[in-house]
């Protein structure tokens, strides 16, 4: 069964695309990202313009991320005043990254820039999270202690602004996680990714935060960013598929509902592993067609 995607001006398999949101919204309950750094990818491989996946798959964030934040207020593990203090930064780079999105598409290197972008990113966080992860699974394995230690005091703690986060227990800056949010929002709106793998190790090993509160908290900042980078989007770039967002967005939040139980029972250190190929395996698949001779000595796309 296909449907025809009138942005994308193709035509795609629906039960794909179901597949795909399912599994994003499985990732998004389970570790707190918004699995956009995955989907855009995988978007790219089933004949979607990267252009059309970068500025559609938003939607499917906003989906997933807010149906596992719901599971999370019910828990009480979100931060609000640290998510508004990512939310305030991520708005503002989320706004710069819309422009700079616009200014590539119109030099003709947006397909460029964001495929280098996902080989350079996906690579280099999917080693770390492999290295991590094996190395937690042998220290478990040999007896050894597997819990990380985060440092208490840092340069963080002498900068300006603090402010109490109660939920969290912290007394820092407001800069870094203006600083972080900014950064979000850039990677969210030039490579279509709500950022929750950049962010959620930024807030546990930058600002300390506690680890129950860290993926709620995650959540509500992807939640309400990605939202509003797909308005930007649809508005300036033209690039928001409501069709393709619509299957998308329909696997997404039965996914996550099914990610956030399985979180609180597998295993965390094999659970980073099959992440972390995961992410490796997209890296080096986009890679590959980098380098590879196109199918098609030259394609038109009217955006």
């Amino acid at each position: 069964m296909h449907s025809y995607l009138p942005i994308g001006e193709i035509s795609a398999s629906v039960p794909v695309l179901l597949g795909l949101g399912a599994l994003v919204g499985v990732l998004s309950g389970l570790f707190g990202v918004g699995g956009g750094f995955i989907l855009t990818p995988l978007l790219f491989m089933i004949g979607i313009p990267s252009a059309i996946a970068v500025g559609t798959q938003g939607n499917l964030i906003v989906g997933s991320s807010f149906s596992g934040l719901l599971a999370h207020l019910q828990r009480k593990t979100v931060d609000f005043p640290m998510g508004i203090a990512l939310l305030a930064g991520g708005i503002g780079g989320s706004f710069l990254g819309v422009r700079l999105f616009h200014w590539l598409t119109q030099l003709g290197q947006i397909d460029l820039v964001i495929k280098l972008s996902y080989v350079g990113l996906l690579g280099s966080i999917g080693a770390m999270m492999m290295i991590e992860a094996v190395t937690a699974l042998r220290r478990r394995r040999t007896g050894g202690n597997v819990t990380l230690k985060r440092k208490h005091h840092s340069w963080i703690q002498g900068l300006p602004l603090r402010y109490r986060f109660r939920t969290s227990g912290l007394y820092i800056s407001v800069i870094p996680p203006i600083l972080v949010g900014m950064l979000v929002g850039v990677m969210a709106a030039i490579m279509g990714v709500g950022g929750g793998f950049i962010m959620v190790p930024a807030m546990i090993y930058l600002l300390n935060m506690p680890t129950k509160t860290v993926i709620g908290t995650s959540l509500f900042q992807i939640t309400i960013l990605a939202g509003f980078t797909t308005l930007m989007q649809a508005t300036t770039n033209y690039t928001v598929d409501f069709v393709l967002a619509f299957y998308l967005l329909i696997g997404g939040v039965v996914g996550a509902q099914i990610g956030t139980r399985l979180g609180a029972k597998l295993d965390a250190e094999t659970l980073r592993v099959l992440l972390a190929a995961l992410v490796l395996a997209v890296s080096a698949k986009i890679g590959v067609e980098l380098v590879l001779n196109p199918s098609e000595s030259y394609s038109i796309m009217n955006m």
